[in-house]
């Protein structure tokens, strides 16, 4: 299915709109696809978000941890620089951007600071690499246990009457975070890992975040590539690809947690997989945007078809029926404390 006209949504109830589906920038320089030859796939990044505001996705994620680092343990790539560039050719006036703070690395390992003096530290930072003077949604990226919620969002509050954000919001949160949160300044997102996948927090932080008026970011959407039937053996990823590590794709894992029935569903429906699981989470509530991640502007062309995906409430059940259940948990167990210490379960 190819797109039409994107749709706009609205994340909270001070004045955020975004594209109906966003562009996770993420893999584009880090993380994913391992030793691929970043400065070579610079063009074709820059390209891949220009395809997507000519599709109306103008909602862009990066985050200033997103890079890639040379053999003597430097950032080389920098997803905001990359992010950067693009905004210098296409113009700041058509992108909202999203950018976080709050990890940082500490003797080679990730650290998590909610301390004003650090917020303010990376906000600078992350301008100048983004080459711009406001930041449209400056999320926490992960949760501080030795900060209070509040010190954070009140210096928080104050970037926002300096004029150097324009939105909150918070990822990976907890219930009791973000209501701490929200009583100090509105928030307007949370940002969650959200597919067929990994649905945890519609139980606890998503049921909060509507009974505030808070809107939601599903991140991860198409469950790190495991509902787009393009990872047909963990042979199409790379050595160096970090999902190699992730609990869900380890080899007793992996073969249990490919969706087959869903991907015969997809063809049933004639849509790709991608588009399928994407149109599931876009019909969760009006007050969720994906941001699914791509380096082709054929895979943005086929993700911005999801939007125009109809499902009635049996199809929804017959999608959430073909999905087996997930073994593995979401995320390395090196990275579970201090990524994910806060949420839920």
């Amino acid at each position: 299915m190819t797109a039409s006209v994107m749709q706009a949504r609205k994340l909270g109830s001070q004045g955020l709109e975004v594209s109906k589906i966003g562009l996770g920038a993420m893999g584009m320089t880090a993380f994913y696809g391992g030793d691929f030859d970043r400065e070579a796939a610079e063009e074709t990044n820059i390209n891949t978000i220009g395809k997507a505001l000519e599709l109306g996705i103008n909602f862009i994620d990066t985050a200033w941890i997103y890079q890639s680092f040379g053999a003597d343990g430097k950032p080389n790539r920098t997803n905001e620089e990359l992010v950067g560039k693009a905004i210098k050719r296409f113009g700041r006036d058509r992108f909202v951007i999203a950018t976080k703070f709050g990890i940082t690395m500490c003797d080679g390992s990730m650290a998590v600071s909610g301390k004003p003096e650090f917020v303010r530290q990376q906000l600078h930072e992350s301008l100048d690499r983004l080459g711009i003077d406001q930041i449209d949604l400056y999320y926490m990226h992960r949760m501080d246990p030795s900060t209070p919620i509040e010190e954070t969002v009140a210096c928080l509050k104050e970037l926002v009457d300096e004029g150097k954000i324009k939105y909150i919001g918070l990822s990976e949160c907890s219930s009791d975070e973000l209501r701490r949160a929200h009583a100090v300044h509105p928030i307007s997102a949370i940002q969650m890992e959200w597919s067929l996948n990994s649905r945890d927090a519609e139980k606890t932080v998503i049921k909060t975040a509507r009974e505030l008026g808070v809107g939601i970011v599903a991140y991860s959407p198409l469950g790190r590539g495991l509902l787009t039937g393009k990872i047909a053996s963990l042979n199409d990823l790379s050595e160096k690809d970090s999902r190699r590590r992730n609990p869900r794709f380890v080899p007793e894992n992996f073969k249990n947690n490919k969706a087959t029935t869903f991907f015969d569903l997809a063809a049933k429906k004639n849509v790709t997989p991608a588009q399928l699981a994407l149109a599931w989470v876009l019909h969760r509530g009006d007050d969720v945007v994906p941001i699914p991640g791509t380096k082709q502007p054929a895979r943005i062309i086929e993700n911005a078809g999801a939007a125009d995906i109809s499902l009635t409430p049996e199809e929804l059940e017959e999608i959430e029926q073909s999905i087996p259940d997930i073994a593995g948990e979401r995320q390395e167990a090196r990275h579970s404390g201090v990524l994910f210490n806060a949420r839920e379960q």
